[in-house]
């Protein structure tokens, strides 16, 4: 599983200032009747923004600084709400590849992890920091390196943490587990054909 290892994750960033943020302002209700989760990117945020740009001041997400970012900085509870794979789908569709935040709902944050978007926790005074940082100098690159437990700018580091089983997961490969059946496929055949309700169908 060395192709699907992440350690490090470097790029822009995005902050989104806000506690509580639910999954149906990430992706709203009405968009989850899609069979796939292609083309959801298109659909993140869509409320919070368009009454954003109807108030005159857009969201982060529209904001053309942050095009391009792949790590979002949040506040606390991020994800909370309605259980919902499609918000980090969306998320990660968008470019997004990593998460900030000061704390995380614990079901965003498995979904999350499962489609390999770390979501690393860092202090307020950090993440402040951070985030002043970014909307002064919306280029700065960040580094987040989940060995280590960091995240650095040019001028600027600080910790950051998540589960050490997460955090295994994610350095070792492992967080991709259809990778890993399709890796170790004949081994799936194999048990299979032990088991007699699948052997004897098979053998007709």
């Amino acid at each position: 599983m060395d192709g699907n290892r992440i350690t490090t994750i470097e790029g822009t960033a995005l902050p989104l200032h806000g506690n509580d943020i639910d999954t149906d302002r990430i992706l709203p209700a009405r968009f989850l009747r899609a069979i796939s989760f292609d083309g959801f990117e298109q659909h993140v945020f869509v409320d919070d923004r368009a009454a954003a740009k109807k108030a005159g001041a857009p969201h982060p997400f529209d904001q053309p600084p942050f095009h391009g970012a792949s790590i979002l900085l949040v506040n606390k509870n991020f994800g909370c709400g309605s259980s919902r794979e499609h918000a980090p789908q969306g998320l990660r569709r968008w470019g997004i590849r990593a998460v900030i935040g000061e704390s995380f709902s614990e079901i965003f944050f498995g979904n999350a992890s499962m489609i390999g978007m770390p979501c690393v926790t860092a202090s307020l005074a950090d993440l402040n920091a951070l985030m002043a940082d970014v909307e002064q100098h919306p280029r700065v690159r960040l580094r987040l390196d989940l060995v280590t437990g960091t995240c650095q700018t040019d001028g600027f580091i600080c910790a950051v943490s998540l589960p050490a089983s997460a955090r295994d997961t994610f350095i070792s490969g492992t967080w991709d587990s259809t990778g890993l059946l399709r890796e170790r496929y004949e081994e799936v055949d194999a048990a299979a054909a032990r088991l007699p309700y699948i052997g004897g169908f098979s053998n007709g």
